[in-house]
């Protein structure tokens, strides 16, 4: 690409036509849904054609009670030569929870797919050091599916705390 004014929509056609990606628009950002194994593919396109230099920010989603996709990767792809912007959305479902990983493409998606290994267990193949960022190494389950139970304590008031001393356990004697 070596106009100096690029235009997105042009990327993104040839993007959809190259990849067979679905594209979306919502209040201004442009969305690419691509199945998983072709993100490293299209992530080599987007930073050696395209010149998206960075991958800003990688989570997911949990679409739960939904098992056809549960989960959606997006992928943040930002490229400073064209000020522009893209999102990429790679489809997991709940009995498929791998997708390769980019970080030989971008290093710096080397903590994003942890983090999101961590809280959600969507494995990356292929990642260097897929370990636990955010829990504890012996911790069991990923926080951030929507099926995971929930563990709290009621918040103390001056009205309930009678109620809640009585439900707490103390020290033993």
């Amino acid at each position: 690409m070596s106009a100096d004014r690029v235009e997105l929509k042009s990327i993104v056609k040839e993007l959809k036509k190259e990849f067979k990606a679905k594209v979306t628009e919502s209040f201004g950002q442009t969305s690419l849904l691509v199945k998983a194994d072709r993100i490293v593919e299209l992530s080599k396109s987007l930073r050696d054609t395209y010149h998206f230099e960075q991958i800003s920010d990688i989570t997911a989603v949990d679409y739960y009670p939904e098992n056809k996709p549960r989960f959606h990767v997006v992928y943040q792809f930002n490229s400073y030569k064209y000020n522009l912007r893209v999102e990429v959305r790679v489809p997991v479902n709940e009995d498929e929870l791998v997708v390769d990983s980019v970080e030989p493409i971008y290093p710096n998606a080397n903590w994003f797919e942890r983090e999101i290994w961590d809280m959600f267990g969507i494995k990356f193949e292929g990642h260097p050091d897929l370990r636990r960022i955010l829990m504890p190494y012996d911790w069991e389950g990923h926080p951030l599916r929507k099926d995971y139970p929930l563990g709290y304590e009621e918040v103390q008031f001056d009205f309930n705390i009678d109620e809640i001393q009585k439900r707490k356990p103390g020290p033993t004697e």
